[in-house]
């Protein structure tokens, strides 16, 4: 029977983070996981560049039942820590939009960086490791393989969501939050393409790749970035963001021209240009795919510029700014970036990440029910959550 001080559960970002600031307290850690890698959904992140914090974030970058739990641990381990951690180690990166960080060269840069502190740390990693059950008896875990079996006093839980169940996925983490007498909030898909209902497949499918900036809105939250629609249904990162807010039934609502105001717009082409047909005028602003789509859908009326009257003008110009997608659903775990929903924060401690009934037990990252939005905000809550359990495990 092995003896450890801390067994963290999951090589990801959470976890090594944890395991990292464990062992710089003289703790004996070992981080258990069952792919063959460490740090997998860091290496994918980002198109392979992975965006590793983002320079605004606050708690109101996040989702959960309980909206107040994540601003202690972000407050105590914040953007700026980890970039500090990221300039220790001379890695290279640049913000793209919006305060999002990324790395310039590539994402195995942050694994390679974690892992040097790790090691730094004397933290042991084990991998390919299937867990085949978790007990507790006087004051001790004992966490089985079919290898072996190890005990610890603290088990640190960082096993992520259901998101990207070819990463290695699974519900581990939240089966043993439940066995231990943990609430486990309902899951689903986030930060994840919509796709169409049939009918709509059937008209839009033919644009697929057509992408233009938007504003999505969806049950009062409302955000600006760009829309892409595909063979599926809608993308782009104004999808991923609104799909979180998204409920199955839901509309959402989409301003095509939120930086133009359409009947302004329309005016002043039909003062300039009389003679111009109403395709050629939108075409100045939106795709000329996508007009012609909404032409064929006799959403619009190609007519000259001179024959429209006020009223029409304004019809136009409201279909525009509040066009309606009723989504048939989401692409699901294939495609989410992360999960909604999880270990419910109500049994935790935001100042350690403890279970409050069950000492010595912690669930940090994307297993708790702390959901960031997209671009970067994900890993500062993994490392903001495991830096602060790694203080206290």
């Amino acid at each position: 029977m092995q003896q450890w001080d801390v067994i963290v559960i999951g090589a990801g970002a959470a976890g090594l983070m944890c395991a990292i600031e464990a062992g710089k307290r003289g703790r004996k850690v070992l981080v258990l996981d069952n792919g063959k890698r460490v740090g997998r959904k860091i290496l994918m992140s980002g198109g392979g560049r992975c965006n590793f914090t983002n320079m605004y974030t606050s708690s109101e970058n996040f989702l959960s039942q309980n909206k107040h739990f994540c601003k202690s641990a972000l407050s105590r381990f914040t953007q700026w820590d980890f970039i500090t951690l990221v300039q220790k180690h001379a890695i290279a990166y640049h913000e793209k939009t919006l305060g999002q960080l990324f790395c310039d060269d590539t994402a195995k840069d942050i694994v390679d960086m974690l892992l040097a502190e790790a090691k730094a740390a004397n933290v042991q990693i084990a991998l390919q490791q299937t867990i085949t059950g978790v007990s507790f008896a006087d004051g001790q875990y004992t966490v089985t393989t079919a290898e072996l079996s190890r005990q610890c006093h603290s088990l640190v839980v960082a096993s992520g969501g259901l998101s990207l169940p070819n990463l290695g996925a699974t519900t581990f983490g939240f089966q043993l939050a439940e066995q231990f007498g943990l609430k486990v909030l309902p899951l689903r898909a986030a930060l994840v393409p919509l796709t169409w209902q049939p009918s709509d497949k059937a008209v839009f499918e033919e644009i697929s790749g057509v992408s233009l900036p938007v504003t999505a809105e969806a049950n009062g939250t409302l955000f600006p970035e760009d829309m892409l629609f595909t063979h599926r249904g809608l993308s782009g990162p104004a999808i991923l963001q609104i799909s979180s807010y998204w409920q199955p039934g839901d509309e959402v609502v989409v301003n095509m021209a939120p930086q133009t105001d359409l009947v302004d717009f329309l005016n002043a082409q039909q003062q300039a240009h009389p003679e111009q047909e109403v395709k050629t005028a939108l075409g100045k602003l939106l795709p000329k795919r996508l007009v012609e789509k909404l032409l064929e859908l006799k959403i619009l009326v190609n007519q000259p510029l001179k024959a429209l009257n006020l009223k029409t003008i304004k019809q136009i110009a409201d279909s525009l700014h509040g066009f309606i997608f009723k989504p048939n659903g989401t692409e699901g775990y294939r495609t989410a970036e992360v999960t909604i929903g999880g270990v419910d924060t109500d049994y935790l401690s935001s100042k350690t990440m403890e279970a409050k009934q069950q000492p010595g037990l912690y669930f940090i990252g994307e297993v708790v029910d702390v959901t960031g939005w997209l671009g970067g905000y994900n890993f500062q809550w993994a490392w903001a959550s495991g830096w602060v359990a790694g203080q206290y495990c």
